[in-house]
């Protein structure tokens, strides 16, 4: 028997899981956080506390390669967050499909 929380998990789910499988939407949603973490690493990186890397940063044109990083683990951040818990809810929802179908 399924409680009345796990039956509106299980009808919010199928409303939504085509909308949030979908990559592009996935980035959308986790991009702020992704960016927001991409930050604390550029500010930490050019905030000039550690001075051997401050040395390396003004003795060449590293910041492009920084920045271009910097997007690439937001990107990679905001997508893989997003798809781990997509696979989070999809695992609980077959679970419940099976325990619904069980008791039936």
């Amino acid at each position: 028997m399924l409680t009345e929380k796990e039956e509106a998990f299980i009808k919010y789910w199928e409303t939504v899981r085509d909308k949030k499988k979908k990559t592009f939407y996935q980035l959308l949603v986790g991009l702020p956080v992704g960016l927001l973490f991409g930050g604390v690493i550029l500010f930490n990186f050019l905030s000039g506390w550690y001075k051997r890397a401050d040395m390396i940063n003004n003795s060449s044109s590293i910041n492009a390669v920084v920045i271009i990083a910097v997007i690439i683990i937001a990107v990679f951040y905001a997508i893989f967050s997003n798809k781990f818990k997509y696979d989070q809810y999809e695992t609980k929802y077959k679970e419940l499909l099976y325990k619904k179908q069980k008791n039936d």
